[in-house]
């Protein structure tokens, strides 16, 4: 017996009572059908509902020849009439969303002539792939665009063609439909075939965001926002371009020149500083000119100036030098030798040392979770 479909005739309709037909237990819980429902299953790119039958809580809800399956955590008794409720708040988001990408793809495929090839309606964004090349400026333009049909609040129709009328209609679609087939219009902004859940007019929509477009095999890959998602990610962006505007004393508007000049101040510094370390270096190694082997301890420095010391050390030296860096127990080292073959004394260290690391025969770097005392009797035995 077919599922009488409730969500279709009012979509903003949360709660509803309906009879148990069947209910059997099934790997995750209980598979229960009613004569009718307000549950939207999966289907059409668009995440089902949730909510409660009952004192159960459904899970999940798919369609199966015809009748809906709702999953839920409890059995509940053939032939009983329980009461529907199903989580508003994340119907009506998804609802958003689907209807954003309707907008856009309507939009790609009348300035572009474009098809929409794949959709997913994520928990945190939509993304849609399109057949051909859209770039970041076009993009902008479609954004605006759509927001410009959302503020004229079209209103939306559902058409339901006979086969024989079906092919009068322009529609899009992505394979070759017949029989009974369900149209969402927009107004002349979009006319398309679809069997997901939509918002009443263009305005319940609020606001299309497009987040990004990069290629995607032969075309474009688009991520989008809408409604109330699309408005906690602006307030999220505003807010963190608060803080920085702060941090920095720039005007919200100016904090990018502001991140540029910081950065290029820090580049700089940086400069300097690795200008200041090879002098240190440098200075250092001739304190070991021709001394053989060297192991020197050193408090925490960065990879680069761990690999600069130890190879300054090594080439003044004329023998193997090893350089820890860090604290007790945890340093990271570098070791070089010129013309050498550090593999076997590398192993060797590491499984001694609690250590992991390589590199080339006469140059590895890693780290040890080892005391100092450890580290200058495994280098004593050498």
């Amino acid at each position: 017996m077919a599922t009488e479909k409730l969500f279709y005739i009012d979509q903003y309709r949360t709660e509803e009572t309906a009879h148990v037909l069947s209910c059997e237990e099934v790997k995750g819980g209980y598979a229960v059908v009613l004569d009718r429902t307000i549950f939207y299953p999966t289907g059409g790119g668009q995440p089902c509902d949730l909510g409660t039958l009952g004192e159960a809580t459904v899970t999940d809800v798919f369609e199966r020849d015809e009748e809906i399956i709702h999953l839920c955590d409890r059995p509940l008794p053939v032939g009983e009439t329980v009461t529907g409720k199903i989580d508003f708040d994340r119907r009506f988001t998804f609802m958003q969303q689907h209807s954003g990408e309707h907008l856009v793809s309507g939009v790609v495929h009348r300035r572009f002539g474009y098809e929409n090839v794949g959709f997913h309606m994520g928990s945190d964004c939509v993304t849609f792939d399109f057949s051909g090349e859209i770039s970041a400026q076009e993009l902008k333009s479609i954004e605006r665009e759509v927001n410009e049909i959302i503020y004229q609040n079209i209103k939306t129709e559902f058409l339901y063609p006979d086969e024989a009328s079906l092919h009068t209609y322009p529609f899009r679609s992505k394979k070759e439909l017949s029989g009974w087939v369900r149209l969402v219009k927009f107004g002349d902004a979009d006319l398309c075939a679809c069997c997901g859940l939509h918002v009443a007019a263009t305005g319940e929509i609020g606001l299309v965001k497009l987040l990004s477009t990069t290629k995607f095999h032969e075309g474009s890959r688009i991520e989008m926002l809408a409604g109330i998602r699309a408005l906690d990610y602006m307030n999220a962006l505003a807010e963190q371009n608060r803080e920085i505007s702060n941090l920095l004393s720039a005007k919200p508007f100016a904090t990018a020149a502001a991140v540029k000049r910081v950065s290029e101040e820090l580049a700089s510094a940086q400069y300097r500083v690795t200008e200041l370390e090879n002098r240190l270096f440098a200075v250092k190694a001739a304190q070991y000119a021709g001394s053989g082997d060297v192991l020197l301890f050193e408090s925490a420095m960065s990879p680069d100036a761990l690999r600069c010391l130890t190879d300054a050390v090594m080439q003044a030296c004329g023998g193997r030098c090893a350089v820890f860096s860090g604290e007790d127990g945890n340093y990271k080292y570098a070791v070089g030798q010129g013309n050498g073959d550090l593999r076997d004394m590398t192993k060797a260290l590491n499984a001694a040392l609690n250590g992991r690391g390589g590199g080339k025969p006469f140059f590895v770097q890693g780290s040890v979770a080892a005391s100092k005392k450890e580290i200058e009797a495994f280098f004593a035995a050498l």
